[in-house]
């Protein structure tokens, strides 16, 4: 079955196909500060607050200018603290120990199905993001995928899904994207795209004006649907 009125939908990385904060890149920026010798750990709560940083190296950069650490090239270090974090987050995602939210797996079923095509917009680094990716959702499964070496503005700026729109050569009426944040769904929203934001325990509280849906999960209190995402898009007039 051919869905006539959804071409794609754009879907974000980090927080909405899986929940990579808390217990994977919180985990790994600690693990490459003390690699580094630096007295400097993110807790759960404390690295929520870093999180409105939308970029890991600026993160690391905020954490050490707020622990008044000195160093001759301040910025040098955040660098290089951010390239063995992301070694090591790469490390984890290869072996496997990162799952798909409840839910997600059967939505992309789901679109395959219906013959709506599946992309994926992310910030992320393409070195861990990539092979993240495949094992979420299988090799192949996303369509158009764009990281962050691909784009020179990083979110809330809507680069990385205008990107993803051009790639998959579909205007933005034509298509839906999945979020799980404010500054995702502000980013989404800039490139013109009817956005869901489907939270988690980070995002809850952020301001979703905007949305054309929220939700706190994929698969409850009912699944999210490819049929869902039609009715979306003809509510919000986007389709011609």
């Amino acid at each position: 079955m051919t869905c006539a009125t959804l071409d794609a939908v754009v879907f974000d990385l980090d927080g909405t196909l899986a929940e990579t904060e808390r217990d994977g890149h919180r985990v790994a920026f600690n693990a490459a500060f003390a690699a580094h010798q630096l007295q400097l750990y993110w807790d759960i709560d404390r690295y929520g607050d870093l999180l409105t940083i939308t970029c890991g190296r600026r993160r690391i950069l905020a954490g050490l200018q707020e622990r008044g650490i000195c160093h001759d090239d301040l910025e040098g270090l955040a660098a290089r603290v951010h390239r063995v974090k992301t070694d090591l987050f790469a490390r984890e995602v290869r072996r496997g120990r990162i799952g798909p939210r409840p839910g997600v797996r059967d939505l992309v079923r789901d679109l395959r199905r219906s013959g709506v095509r599946v992309a994926v917009a992310t910030t992320g680094t393409r070195a861990w993001a990539e092979p993240l990716i495949e094992h979420l959702l299988g090799p192949g499964t996303a369509e158009v995928t764009v990281f962050g070496d691909d784009v020179t503005e990083l979110t809330p700026h809507a680069e990385a899904y205008r990107l993803a729109l051009d790639r998959l050569g579909i205007r933005a009426g034509r298509a839906v994207a999945v979020e799980d944040s404010g500054p995702g769904l502000r980013a989404a929203v800039a490139a013109g795209l009817a956005t869901v934001v489907v939270t988690n325990d980070y995002t809850r509280e952020h301001c979703l004006d905007g949305a054309a849906l929220v939700r706190a999960d994929f698969d409850e209190p009912t699944p999210l649907t490819t049929s869902a995402l039609v009715s979306l898009l003809q509510g919000a007039g986007r389709v011609a």
